[in-house]
């Protein structure tokens, strides 16, 4: 496991630790690895609860590339398929 998904498995923890039980939370699929996440989690939560820059990304949700306006009004529900997909610039 890399350090980066280290990382923000122990982040994800940390911030659930307001979850009273492991059933509160949502389970979700990020880059093909199991995450969680608290219920109502919005993606720019969920995004910035990954460390991923949202200038520097292009998300496909459940199958479909999600323009960013659309970003704030879509909260995590059981059993999402999400792709995140990180620019990166060189030579």
């Amino acid at each position: 496991m890399s350090k980066r998904l280290i990382t923000q498995e122990i982040q994800l923890k940390l911030n659930m630790s307001n979850a009273s039980q492991p059933q509160d939370l949502v389970h979700l699929q990020v880059n093909g690895e199991a995450t969680l996440c608290p219920p109502q989690t919005n993606l720019p939560a969920l995004l910035n609860q990954l460390k991923f820059n949202p200038r520097l990304i292009a998300v496909e949700y459940n199958g479909e590339i999600l323009h960013r306006q659309f970003w704030d009004q879509t909260q995590m529900q059981e059993g999402d398929r999400l792709e995140i997909v990180t620019i990166v610039g060189g030579g």
